[in-house]
């Protein structure tokens, strides 16, 4: 009894004082301050940097990163007109191409004087080539060069470009610069050699006199070859060559080239000279790459004139007589061209004259070195 109205007395009191606190083991903690309003947070500057990607966060940089040192040390070149270019090709005694040759194994003479490199480089260059075909041939190695002809193209590369040309008397242009190699391999396909265009001289009145079909005039060994007068400019045919090629590349970014395919005769008649044509290859570093067709033509006791060229332009010379030669050696020719060392200087001393004489020397012993014998300052 006395309990049910202690219990009862409680009830009445909780009801009576609702803010009275009930004794409790453990503190009870203050409730928490309502909520205050804050503003939404302001969106900071982004700092972009180089390589930055977009979506990816990144720390701040405290200040702009070093740019990065060149690795190819060169001396800065103020006059490019000035800087003598040098292609070289460097192979061993068997006759294959040496990459591996450092930049302080070259040495350069100009005049005899030792210069300065001011840059090396083995860096694969860009062709512009024109391929010269000679249009006079025997009908054997007319019909050996003519099934050859299309894998001219597939020698060359994507950032190569390409004319064609052939010549007898007079050079004819046959296809202008073109970096498209279907429209290079189509004509080339089409190319007939040994059709008549403007200008061919050889016929019944410039045959000689005739009996019975048969020649009356001096008997001349023929090696092969027809038994008629020479009318092939070959002198001329290179020139018009290098004269579609000397405006090709103003910036020098590219390795120029002449694709000379022909037997080297050559008549009496060019309206330039060999010594003329030099020039104008040497003034616009073009350099002459040479295939001559059988070689029983090649006299023994000086180069042949296609060799000459070749020699004195920093390009090299081929011999061929069967279509798998003439297709091996198209591959062979712009590959090397393409992947010469790039030796380069400026004369140190002004000694006057257009014409300079350049030797290249390798320290490596047993090497055999194609570089052009020399260069003119003007072009004419």
């Amino acid at each position: 009894m006395i309990m049910r109205q202690i219990v009862t007395w409680m009830i009445v009191a909780i009801f009576a004082f609702p803010g009275a606190a009930i004794p409790q083991s453990q503190p009870q903690s203050s409730p928490p301050p309502p909520p205050q309003q804050q503003s939404p947070p302001q969106p900071q500057p982004q700092v972009q940097t180089p390589g930055s990607v977009e979506g990816h966060s990144q720390a701040p940089a405290q200040q702009a990163a070093p740019a990065p040192q060149q690795t190819n040390p060169r001396r800065p070149i103020t006059n490019v007109s000035a800087l003598v270019l040098v292609p070289v090709t460097v192979k061993n005694s068997s006759g294959q191409i040496m990459g591996d040759l450092r930049r302080d194994e070259f040495r350069v003479f100009e005049d005899g004087r030792e210069e300065q490199l001011s840059m090396f480089s083995t860096d694969p260059y860009p062709l512009s080539v024109v391929v010269l075909l000679d249009n006079d041939l025997s009908m054997k190695m007319r019909d050996q060069v003519q099934k050859s002809l299309a894998s001219i193209a597939a020698a060359l590369g994507p950032q190569d470009e390409a004319a064609l040309m052939r010549f007898d008397e007079f050079p004819e242009p046959v296809e202008d610069f073109t970096k498209d190699n279907d429209a290079i391999f189509t004509q080339l396909h089409r190319l007939q050699l040994g059709e008549s265009f403007p200008g061919d001289a050889i016929g019944p009145m410039t045959a000689g006199p005739q009996i019975n079909n048969q020649s009356q005039q001096p008997e001349v060994p023929n090696y092969g070859m027809k038994q008629e007068k020479v009318v092939k400019d070959l002198d001329d045919a290179v020139y018009a060559a290098g004269q579609l090629l000397r405006a090709r590349d103003p910036k020098r970014d590219r390795r120029k080239m002449i694709f000379l395919i022909a037997d080297g005769q050559n008549s009496h008649h060019n309206k330039y000279t060999f010594n003329q044509t030099l020039q104008l290859l040497l003034s616009s570093d073009i350099s002459v790459y040479t295939i001559t067709v059988g070689s029983a033509l090649i006299p023994k006791h000086e180069p042949a004139r296609m060799t000459r060229y070749a020699n004195d332009t920093g390009g090299d010379a081929y011999f061929a007589s069967k279509q798998g030669d003439f297709e091996r050696l198209y591959s062979t020719v712009t590959e090397e061209a393409r992947n010469q060392y790039t030796l380069a200087y400026v004369p140190q001393i002004n000694t006057g004259g257009e014409y300079h004489a350049i030797e290249v020397r390798v320290e490596r012993a047993g090497l055999h070195v194609n570089a052009r014998q020399g260069y003119y300052q003007t072009a004419h």
